[in-house]
């Protein structure tokens, strides 16, 4: 998965669960944000691509009931990397063009240690209305800086039909679970040649989060609440080992190494798959009949683990109000009525995204509308955060580098786990 914005039928992509870290040093080395400016009137909003068009109408209700204070979408890239860049150029000059800025989950240490956006003050959104997980993802050194809007985690999809067919009644809740049913789906009618699960394992952020996901299943962590990478405990290995073996015994078939959110759903979608990794867009996409040759033949579970039920990586997208902004009382106005309960249920009947809302996922309505609601909040209840780091990035780019040396069968576990843990050692000083 990549750091990218959210697509119209997507659910937000998600990253790495570590737990903690953030560095002494932070933002000093950049200049004192400008003190608060408590201005009103009209506000730019940078944010993802709107294809469904809802934000469009959330804004236009806005913009009719303030006239004073009209709000202005601006569309950022679609890919994370290329938005994040956009952002950071932005208040690195520290330009007054974006007054609410929509982040990555991950990024929110980062802007907010380097000055670049506000706390929001105490009692501007209700923060007991929102999923404790991604509370924290808005959090920097107890504060909050950003407030949840869009959310969610990994989740299995599983072909209920060929699990039915093999005698198979529920989905696994481990990963030798998920073995033996796939081994027993292969000699069931219509089981023959169907690959068993993939996830995202191409050398780019989806990889950090399966690589993520896996030691956190295996009851390990990549960072603890200190800060400190544990990479190399016998927990954090048995994760890595479980991706290792998988494509070595073909329970991961060897042409997922390069596989990023599309290619494992299209896999998944033309019946290839057994089980398949992802996030919550692909519900909508796998259940079109016209589209897909498994609509109406699969479920959607909580990712396994070691021992059971696996931990998945809580993403999601925030908003913030830029320190730059010459309109910052309009701007928290703004990011409060957004994520209300109100506009977050107008929002979530609208589209698919999951949303940060925790009232959402136990509506009888919503789960009518969006039958894997209930998987997708168990999933959440045991998802981890992001870390808590500024050098996220590099953290992220080390995991690749290592992880890919591991699974294509360059480095054992121990090596690969070993100089990971070295190289984590030295970001997090």
């Amino acid at each position: 998965m990549r750091n990218r914005p959210l697509r119209g039928g997507a659910a937000v992509a998600l990253s790495l669960l570590l737990g903690g870290g953030a560095l002494s040093a932070c933002g000093s080395s950049d200049s004192p944000a400008p003190s608060s400016n408590d201005g009103r009137g009209p506000i730019t909003v940078a944010t993802g691509k709107d294809l469904t068009q809802t934000v469009q109408k959330l804004v236009a209700k806005w913009n009719d009931g303030h006239p004073k204070e009209k709000v202005r979408l601006v569309e950022l890239p679609e890919d994370g990397d290329q938005a994040r860049q956009q952002l950071v150029q932005n208040m690195q000059i520290k330009s007054d063009a974006y007054d609410v800025v929509r982040l990555d989950a991950v990024w929110t240490a980062e802007f907010a240690a380097r000055r670049w956006i506000r706390p929001l003050p105490d009692g501007l959104v209700d923060t007991s209305s929102f999923v404790p997980a991604a509370l924290k993802t808005g959090e920097y050194r107890g504060k909050l800086y950003a407030a949840p809007w869009l959310t969610g985690t990994g989740v299995l999809y599983y072909r209920e039909d060929l699990l039915a067919k093999a005698g198979i009644k529920e989905p696994p809740k481990t990963w030798a679970e998920m073995r033996d049913d796939c081994a027993k789906v292969r000699k069931a009618p219509g089981g023959k040649g169907v690959d068993c699960y993939a996830g995202q394992y191409g050398k780019y952020e989806g990889l950090t989060v399966n690589y993520s996901e896996a030691v956190q299943s295996a009851g390990g962590e990549v960072f603890d609440s200190s800060g400190k990478p544990q990479v190399d405990s016998p927990q954090a290995k048995a994760g890595l080992q479980f991706l290792v073996d998988g494509f070595k015994n073909g329970t991961i078939p060897e042409k997922a190494v390069t596989y990023k959110e599309e290619e494992g759903r299209r896999a998944f979608q033309e019946g290839r798959l057994v089980f398949h990794r992802n996030w919550a867009y692909v519900y909508a996409l796998a259940s079109e009949k016209d589209g897909s040759k498994v609509a109406g033949e699969f479920g959607v579970a909580p990712i396994p683990g070691e021992d059971g039920l696996g931990s998945g990586t809580l993403g999601g997208n925030n908003l913030a109000v830029s320190a730059f902004s010459k309109h910052q009382a309009t701007a928290r106005d703004f990011v409060a009525h957004i994520v209300s309960p109100a506009v977050q249920n107008e929002y979530g009947r609208a589209q698919s995204f999951p949303l940060s809302l925790a009232a959402l996922y136990t509506d009888p309505g919503m789960i009518k509308q969006y039958p894997y609601l209930p998987a997708l909040k168990q999933g959440m209840d045991k998802a981890k955060p992001r870390p808590v780091v500024v050098r996220y990035n590099e953290v992220s780019t080390a995991i690749q580098e290592h992880v890919t040396a591991a699974i294509t069968g360059k480095k054992p576990v121990g090596q690969a786990s070993g100089e990971l843990q070295k190289a984590l050692t030295a970001l997090a000083d």
